[in-house]
């Protein structure tokens, strides 16, 4: 594996580690970050021509390592048959 794929790798990785799921938040659904604020929220809101600004601006809990981490949760899901984050 070369360096740039183990920087991805690592940095795929973090990112992840921001999109959990909890069987009594949201049914279930993953999260950013423990809030209920579900990965399908963001991206809806993207998908209606949302800013990344404005999504910060109005949620102001949310970093920018969110948003990515929602964009990487929505490529792992397009790329793979099934894929599930375990509940805490």
């Amino acid at each position: 594996m070369g360096s740039i794929e183990v920087v991805f790798t690592f940095m795929m990785t973090n990112l992840l580690d921001r999109i959990t799921v909890e069987s009594g938040k949201c049914g279930g659904r993953p999260c950013i970050r423990g809030y209920r604020l579900r990965v399908k929220d963001v991206l809806d809101l993207l998908a209606a021509g949302a800013t990344e600004e404005q999504i910060l601006s109005d949620y102001d809990f949310l970093e920018s390592e969110d948003l990515r981490a929602c964009y990487q949760y929505a490529s792992a899901q397009a790329n793979h048959g099934f894929f599930r984050l375990q509940p805490a």
